[in-house]
């Protein structure tokens, strides 16, 4: 949790306010990352390395389709 003086990093981790880092892992997430067709999880890892606070609709998104290149 960032409240109180947490600081959010790349792909879901965050420093809270005490120094330690953790990482919130959606469910959704591994199940995506894990399917057997390397061009969706791939897609995947890729929408994931641009978020800093995962949005599972985009990474469903991806997972479904390829994003347009940015």
């Amino acid at each position: 949790m960032t409240v109180g003086g947490g600081t959010p990093v790349q792909c879901g981790w965050l420093t809270d306010r005490y120094g330690v880092s953790w990482q919130i892992v959606p469910k959704v997430l591994g199940e995506m990352l894990q399917d057997p067709d390397g061009k969706k999880s791939e897609r995947v890892m890729k929408a994931m390395l641009q978020m800093k606070k995962m949005d599972i609709a985009l990474l469903k998104r991806a997972y479904e389709e390829p994003l347009p290149d940015r």
